[in-house]
């Protein structure tokens, strides 16, 4: 079996397994006209009569986002989407969890475009109690621009994963109990959002947005909100109980499937991790970089 069926059957497996552990938590409606509202420039918005896929677009006028209309504390969030694509440099497509506060948590998702011919760069952040610089990249194993690719946040008491086609690329791990921190009190709203980033998103900040290859498209849709709608009282979320699947224990570390693909992805497509950055931190990492990830 070569490399792509392997990856293909482990997609199944790993879908097979999400599908079993989720039935009656769902509560998006798959309609964003319903389950989110426009943030700015509706008019660079576009989405479908039946509500079931939205395009951003962004040229020297403006950019666009949206936001869910609800805020949820712990669940699994899916979002298929599809890149900008040709020459995509300077833009970034954002696609994020966040709190909103002045000591914000946030999990974010940043698509970072390239010059044509080079591949988009992923990267991972997580910000908790409203400190960040927990950056990490990836290179994507397909072209993100040629077809719709699934990208989740797992997000529970135990831990965050991050996947791609329910191949998780990052975890972080609760690890409060040891002084590091870790958004597990503060809801959180979804955020999508196409702009301009070219200060800084591309070759440093090197490489501009060309308009003259615009307006630029991002493409979004068959979204799952599997989550704990916020109600204003922690305990209803953090409770472990049919509904929430998530809190479970089978899902407080990673399955062993799930190890090897991680292994496999940090080896063969990680490209930044700032937990092997020790001229940024001047040899002082963050806690959480010695201890376990699962």
């Amino acid at each position: 079996m070569n490399n792509n069926h392997k990856i293909i059957a482990l997609i199944g497996l790993l879908m097979l397994e999400m599908i079993q552990n989720s039935v009656a938590s769902v509560v998006s409606t798959g309609d964003f006209n319903k389950d989110f509202f426009v943030m700015w420039s509706p008019s660079h918005v576009n989405t479908s009569s039946d509500g079931q896929t939205r395009s951003l677009k962004l040229d020297q006028e403006s950019g666009a986002g949206f936001s869910s209309n609800q805020m949820f504390l712990f669940g699994q969030i899916d979002m298929q989407i599809k890149l900008v694509p040709g020459d995509s440099a300077g833009t970034v497509v954002a696609y994020y969890l966040t709190s909103d506060q002045p000591n914000r948590d946030e999990l974010d998702f940043e698509f970072l475009g390239n010059v044509d011919g080079k591949p988009y760069i992923l990267q991972t952040n997580v910000f908790a109690d409203g400190f960040d610089n927990r950056e990490e990249r990836i290179n994507l194993w397909f072209d993100p621009t040629k077809d719709f690719h699934t990208y989740s946040i797992l997000w529970n008491l135990h831990q965050i994963v991050f996947m791609v086609d329910w191949i998780p690329i990052r975890v972080y791990r609760n690890h409060a109990d040891k002084g590091v921190g870790f958004p597990r009190w503060q809801p959180m709203s979804i955020k999508v959002s196409l702009w301009n980033g070219d200060g800084w998103a591309t070759n440093g900040g090197r490489d501009k947005i060309d308009w003259s290859k615009g307006p630029f498209l991002a493409s979004f849709g068959n979204y799952k909100i599997d989550a704990c709608v916020w109600k204003g009282n922690a305990r209803f979320c953090r409770a472990d109980s049919s509904t929430n699947w998530w809190n479970k224990e089978r899902f407080s570390s990673l399955t062993s499937t799930q190890r090897r693909y991680f292994k496999w992805v940090r080896k063969h497509h990680l490209i930044y991790d700032y937990c092997q950055d020790n001229q940024r931190f001047q040899n002082k990492l963050p806690k959480e970089c010695s201890l376990p990830k699962y």
